[in-house]
C-alpha cells in the first residue's frame, strides 16, 4: 500500500516512528511532512498528502499536528477527502466503517505515540462497510 504523510512541527517524532512501523510491514511511503520543530504552516502540508489522495498516487493519507484539527479542516477542503481526527483506535476503526475516511488525522498534543501507531493501524486494516453508511458518505461532498 502507498501511503501519503504530513505533519507540522507538532509532529516529526510521530511521524519518524509511524513511518518505520508502515515500512516494517511494507508499505511504501511519500513523505509530505517537516523533519523539524521549527514553526511551520499546517495547511502547506496537508494539501501536499490530500492532493496525492485525492489524484490516487496514495491509497491513503496520514496526517499530524498538534490537536489535529487545523490539518484534517485543510485536506477536507479537498475533492473526495474525508480526513477524520481520531484519538482512540476505536474512533480510527469507525471513521474508517462508517465514514469511508481516506486521511487519518492524529493529534500529536493529546495521544502518545504508541496510540498512534495503534490507531493508524486499526485506520489502515479496517474496511468501509458500505450500505447505508454509503449513502451518508455520498451525501458529504459539496464540490
Amino acid at each position: 500500500m502507498k501511503i501519503a504523510i504530513g505533519n507540522d512541527h507538532a509532529g516529526p517524532d510521530y511521524k519518524i516512528a509511524i513511518v518505520a512501523f508502515l515500512q516494517s510491514k511494507g508499505h511504501e511511503i511519500i513523505n509530505k511532512g517537516t523533519d523539524t520543530f521549527n514553526s511551520v504552516d499546517y495547511p502547506d502540508f496537508a494539501h501536499l498528502v490530500a492532493s496525492d489522495v485525492e489524484k490516487k498516487r496514495a491509497d491513503f493519507g496520514i496526517l499530524i499536528c498538534g490537536s489535529g484539527n487545523g490539518i484534517a479542516i485543510s485536506a477536507n477542503k479537498h475533492k473526495d477527502i474525508r480526513a477524520a481526527v481520531c484519538w482512540t483506535k476505536e474512533i480510527a476503526g469507525l471513521a474508517r466503517q462508517h465514514n469511508d475516511a481516506n486521511i487519518i488525522s492524529i493529534p500529536a498534543r493529546f495521544t502518545s505515540i504508541q496510540q498512534a501507531i495503534e490507531m493508524v493501524d486499526t485506520f489502515l486494516n479496517t474496511n468501509f462497510e458500505g450500505g447505508r453508511h454509503a449513502v451518508r458518505v455520498n451525501k458529504i461532498s459539496c464540490i
